[in-house]
């Protein structure tokens, strides 16, 4: 269900009473018997290495290559190499990069050669992601005892390449963040015999503006399709008649008559395709003070929020544009500050937030970083954001924790993605792929 992701002082815990030497000795080791499998055509390997334990590894591994009958140097000019292993930084390496080390990082990313890195690509912050400077692009990366953080946060797991985790004796140990796996969908509380319509989660989605509606029509779709069992929608009176013309199974209301199918839901959407309108604000003002279910807030529902107060739990999902609004910086310092900003947003608002992207980042109050990577780039297109508004309301309303049922919902998203295809994949596709990941991820019978 979770797999630990450690920060470079978890690390280091980890590795305190252990002999230095011997861990070193199998990491080289590892390092050389991967760059020996994944380039084996490979005679000249050219290591950087730095002063600190990643350049003793990077040392080891080039003795190792040599006794199996390569070509390894330690060189600070890779050039006409046919593998570099970049040993320079490791996990304790923070900030920018010194302007002689970035050279080297420069001239191993224009070396025209794979790169293999050493635990983590020099310039990457294991602990975070970031890359204040030049950052190794690597082809593979080598890590020891488990993923770190930076392998999986974005930008840092654009820089990785393949990840392998080598094993060099030390003891699994407790993480606060954690990499989510297909198993949490075991979570996901399937239909009873004695449910109703109602007990198997009732949803109710609101937006649907005018030029707006695919938004509300996509979300509450996928709400049925992630196994809701009642879903209403609620647009404004102009927006209904495409609504009902689209819509089949949803019970469809306008604003104005809202109240009539919230005393029903167990879970509500607000947002995809809401507007900016001021009547739009007023409803959404409304709604947070009055519903006393949980509620996903996404799209303009996330336009200027103002802050308020909920007994029942609140789950926002913005993307990095989205939630820099929110934050008042920039989208390209959202993007290069994914786990600081997550978690600022979760400070400011008291709930728990999902922040989409390559690599979701599920973060709620006083609990660590979900990252739910699996979403393959076929997800850049127009509406896959209110399908996945629409899972994390279904799963709500059957009853999951928040942070649980937002982190489910973009593994079930991403899981339903990649078995569409690798090019063309609309919002609609993914829809009607949500039942059978579903079905197969939980071990549910058809």
């Amino acid at each position: 269900m979770f797999e630990p992701l450690y920060t470079a002082d978890e690390m280091k815990a980890a590795e305190a009473g252990h002999d230095v030497e011997a861990l070193m000795e199998r990491a080289g080791r590892a390092v050389a018997e991967t760059a020996l499998e994944r380039f084996p055509d490979a005679r000249r390997f050219a290591c950087v290495c730095g002063k600190g334990a990643n350049g003793g590894d990077g040392r080891i591994a080039a003795r190792i290559l040599r006794e199996a009958g390569r070509e390894a140097e330690e060189t600070d000019d890779p050039a006409g190499a046919d593998v570099v292993v970049d040993a320079l930084f490791g996990t304790g390496f923070r900030g920018e990069p010194r302007a002689e080390a970035a050279g080297l990082i420069e001239a191993m990313n224009a070396s025209g050669a794979p790169v293999l890195a050493v635990d983590v690509p020099s310039g990457v912050d294991a602990s975070s992601g970031e890359t204040a400077g030049p950052s190794v692009r690597a082809a593979v990366t080598v890590t020891f005892h488990g993923a770190k953080v930076g392998h999986h946060v974005a930008p840092g797991r654009f820089h990785r390449g393949e990840l392998v985790l080598a094993d060099i004796g030390l003891q699994p140990a407790a993480t606060q963040h954690r990499a989510v796996t297909r198993e949490i969908l075991r979570l996901v509380p399937r239909k009873r015999p004695e449910d109703t319509k109602y007990t198997a989660g009732a949803v109710l989605v609101v937006g649907g503006a005018p030029g707006l509606t695919g938004a509300a029509c996509l979300a509450a779709e996928a709400a049925f399709r992630a196994d809701a069992g009642y879903v209403a929608v609620a647009v404004p009176e102009a927006s209904l008649a495409a609504v009902e013309a689209r819509l089949l199974e949803p019970v469809k209301v306008s604003w104005s008559s809202v109240g009539e199918v919230t005393a029903k839901a167990g879970a509500a959407a607000i947002g995809p395709g809401l507007g900016r309108s001021a009547e739009a604000r007023a409803l959404l003002r409304s709604l947070l003070a009055e519903l006393d279910v949980p509620v996903v807030l996404d799209a303009d529902a996330l336009f200027e929020l103002e802050p308020f107060e909920r007994d029942a739990p609140t789950v926002l999902t913005p993307h990095a544009g989205e939630l820099a609004r929110l934050l008042g910086e920039s989208s390209e310092w959202v993007a290069a500050h994914r786990l600081a900003a997550v978690r600022r947003a979760v400070d400011a608002h008291g709930c728990t937030v999902l922040l989409k992207g390559a690599d979701t980042l599920v973060a709620a109050p006083a609990e660590g970083v979900l990252v739910a990577g699996a979403g393959p780039p076929s997800l850049a297109s127009a509406g896959t954001g209110d399908v996945l508004t629409g899972i994390v309301a279904s799963f709500l309303a059957k009853g999951l924790e928040p942070g649980l049922a937002a982190a489910a919902a973009a593994t079930l998203h991403a899981l339903a993605a990649r078995r569409g295809p690798s090019a063309g994949l609309v919002a609609g596709d993914l829809i009607s792929l949500l039942p059978a990941t579903l079905v197969e991820a939980t071990s549910w019978s058809v």
